[in-house]
């Protein structure tokens, strides 16, 4: 769906994991039943101001991931809602067990908080790169995943997910990104918000990679290329009927995720079209692959997770239909 006009000011960038602390905040002043869990992640989590505020309602498991999400699922089976925080590749990778059977499985508002997802901690190495997270919890029946692609977005992802009856995952961005959520936009599950029209082709981008797209449709837009760009930003459960859209109205789809190609948004669209209304399609992420050495900025321009790279995608998209 269509939701207003992009801001203006895209040029300021905004840290989404305070955002995130924020609105954890202003919930438990207003719910006595919002508690926050970490691993020994305080610091990483931004939970100091709420641990200052609510030192009774903040519990630290210590360095035991499956223990957090075991006390989390235990905290929800008891009237409260828990907001379960860690490091992305610890909370899904270490705690997968206790994710599908202790949340998900029960059905308990549990919500999951992935801190510095996709290669946000660079230099740090695969062992801290958070790109099968998307992939692993798509997998898990009855499990929301969202990936809020800005601060507003994150403040309503957290409201949302406080009111939701169910488990969810939140991809919380560690990235400083600009500001690319329409004011007023609604926060659904199931559902995109379109921020371009165009006819050529549609991107379909989640979190640090929404801001990206609509940098590329920008450079096409001056090339003549009409892009519409959609930030999905629920990967389970999909907006099937935007997907579809874009594969009846476009002349093809190329997507973009911080994260495997091997199970995530690109092949959550991918499904849908060769299913229902199979067109070219170009899926950008990392391709089963560990990550080099690097920053995180140098990662990204290294598997084309940039501006230029979506733009590229789009071109050769084009020309190959062309042939």
């Amino acid at each position: 769906m269509t939701a207003g006009l992009i801001p203006e000011n895209t040029a300021r960038t905004y840290d989404c994991r305070q955002a995130f602390a924020e609105e954890l905040i202003a919930l438990a002043a207003e719910d006595p039943r919002v508690v926050a869990v970490c691993n020994d992640s305080v610091g990483s989590s931004n939970l100091v101001r709420f641990r200052e505020l609510y030192p009774d309602r903040l519990i630290n498991v210590g360095i035991a991931e499956q223990d957090l999400v075991g006390v989390g699922a235990g905290l929800a089976n008891g009237g409260l809602i828990p907001f379960v925080s860690a490091a992305g590749p610890f909370l899904t990778g270490r705690a997968t067990e206790q994710i599908k059977t202790d949340a998900a499985y029960n059905g308990l508002p549990v919500i999951l908080c992935g801190q510095s997802p996709g290669m946000a901690y660079g230099e740090l190495g695969p062992t801290h790169h958070s790109i099968e997270d998307l992939s692993w919890m798509r997998a898990i029946a009855d499990l929301a995943v969202a990936v809020p692609a800005d601060p507003a977005q994150t403040r309503a992802a957290v409201r949302w997910a406080a009111a939701h009856d169910g488990p969810v995952y939140l991809r919380i961005p560690r990235f400083k990104i600009p500001a690319v959520t329409p004011e007023d936009a609604p926060f659904r599950p199931g559902h995109s918000l379109q921020l371009t029209d165009g006819d050529d082709v549609t991107v379909m981008a989640v979190g640090t990679m929404v801001s990206r797209a609509l940098t590329a449709a920008e450079t096409l837009r001056a090339e003549g290329i009409g892009v519409r760009v959609l930030n999905m930003t629920f990967v389970e459960p999909m907006d099937t009927d935007a997907v579809l859209r874009a594969a009846r109205e476009t002349r093809g789809i190329v997507t973009a995720e911080e994260a495997t190609t091997t199970g995530g948004l690109g092949a959550a669209v991918a499904s849908v079209v060769a299913q229902n209304r199979p067109v070219p399609m170009r899926i950008l992420g990392v391709h089963r692959r560990f990550a080099p050495t690097g920053s995180a900025s140098f990662l990204l321009e290294h598997f084309g997770l940039t501006a230029d790279g979506i733009a590229v995608a789009v071109r050769e998209l084009l020309s190959h239909e062309q042939r």
